[in-house]
C-alpha cells in the first residue's frame, strides 16, 4: 500500500491520490489470456458504442428517463475516475495483443473503493446483458457464457484482493 501525506495541500497545488482517493492497494492480474482479453474488450466496445448512441438521441429528443441512459452514465462514472490507474496496464495489453503474447501478468495499483465500483460495474453489465437477451433497447447480441465467466473473474480481482484475498490467475480460476 502506498502511504500519503496527511497533511493539506497548499492551496496552489493539485490534490495528490490519497487525498482525491484515498491509499491505494495493489491487485494483481495473473495470467491474463490476451484472446480472451481481446474478445472481451470488442464485446464492451459495441455495447458501449451503441449505449453511447442511445443515450445521444435520447438526450436529442428530450427522453432523458430511459434505462440505456442510466446504463451509459454509470458506466461512465464507473471508469471514467479509475482511468489514470490504468494507462500503463492498458498499454500493456494493447502491446501484448499486437504482438501475439499469449497470456500477461499485470499490477495495478488503485483506490480500495475501486472494489466497489468493479462490483457495480459487473451489475451493470449483467443488466445490459439481459437488455441485450430481451431485444427491446438494444441490438448487441448478450455476452457469450465464456466472456461473462472472464469478466467475473477480472472484476473479483479487484473486489477481492483489497479485501485481504489473494490473486487468483486465471488458469485457477477457469479450472
Amino acid at each position: 500500500m502506498t502511504s500519503h501525506a496527511t497533511g493539506p495541500a497548499p492551496a496552489d497545488s493539485p490534490p495528490q491520490y490519497g487525498q482525491v482517493y484515498g491509499d491505494l492497494v495493489t491487485v494483481r492480474i495473473l495470467g491474463m489470456p490476451m484472446a480472451l482479453q481481446a474478445r472481451a474488450q470488442e464485446q464492451n466496445d459495441e455495447l458501449t458504442r451503441e449505449l453511447v448512441l442511445i443515450a445521444e438521441q435520447m438526450r436529442q429528443s428530450g427522453d432523458e428517463a430511459g434505462l440505456p441512459v442510466r446504463l451509459v452514465a454509470l458506466v461512465q462514472q464507473l471508469s471514467t475516475p479509475y482511468s489514470v490507474f490504468t494507462a500503463a496496464q492498458e498499454q500493456a495489453v494493447a502491446d501484448a495483443v499486437r504482438d501475439g503474447t499469449e497470456s500477461i501478468d499485470l499490477t495495478y495499483q488503485v483506490p480500495a473503493s475501486a472494489a466497489g465500483a468493479a462490483t457495480a460495474l459487473g451489475a451493470i453489465l449483467d443488466e445490459a446483458d439481459e437488455y441485450c437477451r430481451a431485444g427491446r433497447y438494444l441490438l448487441a447480441l448478450a455476452t457469450p457464457d465464456e466472456l461473462v465467466h472472464y469478466r467475473r473473474w477480472f472484476l473479483a480481482q479487484f473486489v477481492n484482493q483489497p479485501a485481504g484475498d489473494r490473486p487468483v490467475s486465471w488458469a485457477e480460476y477457469s479450472e
